[in-house]
């Protein structure tokens, strides 16, 4: 690559810009590498013109998403070149508002085990049986026996057909669990036996210091193994010892500080962070809702494949259907921007996409929020869309809890949290709760009772009292 050219003077002092522009990267510890880089972003939205709005910025940020040989750090490179000239250099009236961090946020790429993707990326292969031979007695390579035993694992839990998060917990603790038989007790887990779950739970206890949740996991998934992968049936485990246990209410925002939060968040965050509130959903589920789950007509919201492979219709919140209509507007002439340069497919399930080839061009099975950049399918190579990365929803909720001074530990998760109680304490029945929530037992939904009740069930504060 060439070394860059000094900054345009379409609208900027040459010389003295440029050289403010590299003191702030030195100034910042960026690598040295790496300026060039810089520049050359910030030259490029200097030539199409980005510092002379925030619509014009936002436009040229929306071309580059479209390039096919972007990659996601490339992107969030781009924006913080940009940002440092446009907020910090030429300190442009619109810059300081701008939510550069949420537009970084929204180039985050899906990673091949993300949960939405992992089932199809991470092949397993049919098991063709082999002819019997004699047991070595040395013990396996630990490398060796820990993927033999994930494979089989992985394929058990396809049979069994369970959620792809749990499949990913699952092989979490039979791989340490495999590593602590050879290692630690010089056997295979199959040699080993059901003793070893219980010694191997009395480590966690006792060693780890887990959680009592965290050991009942950890107990769930050797228990699939054994029965599973090693075709033990009737067995039972001496009572190991029980890690600490503490379960904690939920963190509930009251109706104002669910207010001040959205106060601090800009869309499509904010309109991610209402859709949640108004309709009890989870993060990952708001995330993979596409155009197709929205019934205006109806007021509802079709939530497929949600915890426990389960769907639901919940309400569309009314007060939302004016922004969601026109945020739909805007995203589809994205779309169709897209497909005029032939970047306008989404991603979908492998089976969908052979049964409908033409639906990843077609605008109901887009994602409401789609990332910013195209990036490839891990196991197709498919250039195509994401949605956006929940865990950048997750950091720009923190950031806005942050800066709404709100004194609680709250996640995004709290928004779901928050739907419950405060349906409750409206009057709305329990069960009609339960079945908003995708709830399996009541019970789950009781928590939110007792999240309800004042101190003493009522009783008034000593402090209070005449």
């Amino acid at each position: 690559m060439t070394p860059p050219s000094d900054i345009p003077s379409d609208g900027l002092p040459v010389s003295p810009t440029r050289q403010r522009f590299l003191q702030r990267l030195v100034a910042l510890a960026i690598k040295p590498t790496t300026h060039e880089y810089y520049v050359q972003w910030a030259e490029a939205w200097t030539k199409a013109r980005g510092n002379r709005s925030a619509d014009a910025t936002t436009a040229f940020f929306d071309a580059l998403g479209r390039s096919t040989h972007l990659y996601d750090w490339q992107f969030r490179q781009a924006v913080y070149a940009v940002r440092i000239l446009a907020r910090e250099i030429l300190a442009l009236p619109w810059a300081a508002a701008y939510d550069w961090r949420g537009l970084a946020d929204q180039a985050r790429s899906l990673e091949a085990d993300h949960r939405t993707l992992g089932r199809e990326a991470i092949q397993v292969r049919a098991v063709i049986p082999a002819p019997p031979a004699e047991p070595s007695v040395p013990l396996p390579e630990t490398s060796v026996e820990i993927a033999r035993i994930v494979d089989a694992l992985r394929r058990a839990i396809r049979l069994a057909d369970l959620a792809y998060a749990t499949e990913q917990t699952y092989v979490y603790w039979v791989v340490r669990f495999t590593r602590f038989c050879l290692e630690c007790l010089k056997q295979t887990p199959q040699n080993a036996g059901p003793p070893a779950i219980t010694t191997y739970l009395n480590y966690l206890a006792l060693e780890r210091n887990v959680s009592g949740t965290t050991q009942k996991q950890a107990l769930n998934a050797m228990v699939f193994l054994t029965k599973k992968v090693f075709g033990i049936e009737d067995f039972t485990i001496d009572k190991p010892t029980n890690g600490h246990t503490c379960r904690r209410p939920p963190v509930v925002l009251s109706r104002r500080e669910v207010t001040a939060v959205f106060a601090h968040l800009d869309d499509p965050w904010k309109l991610a962070a209402q859709l949640m509130y108004g309709s009890g959903l989870r993060v990952i589920e708001c995330m993979r809702l596409r155009v197709k789950d929205l019934d205006f007509d109806q007021g509802t919201i079709t939530v497929h494949d949600g915890k426990g492979g389960k769907h639901r219709v919940v309400p569309l919140p009314m007060a939302l259907e004016d922004r969601l209509k026109g945020y739909l507007v805007t995203a589809r002439e994205k779309h169709l921007q897209d497909l005029a340069v032939g970047a306008g497919e989404v991603h979908m399930p492998e089976a969908l996409a052979r049964k409908y080839p033409n639906a990843p061009k077609e605008w109901c099975w887009q994602y409401i929020f789609a990332s910013a950049t195209l990036c490839p399918h891990p196991r197709t190579g498919l250039v195509a869309r994401h949605h956006l990365h929940e865990a950048s929803m997750q950091r720009q909720f923190k950031n806005a809890v942050t800066k709404a001074a709100i004194p609680k530990p709250a996640t995004s998760h709290c928004l779901r949290h928050s739907f419950a109680t405060h349906l409750l304490q409206s009057g709305t029945d329990i069960r009609t709760v339960q079945d908003l929530m995708g709830h399996t037992s009541v019970e789950t939904t009781m928590i939110y009772l007792h999240v309800m009740k004042r101190p003493g069930a009522g009783g008034p504060s000593p402090l209070d009292l005449p």
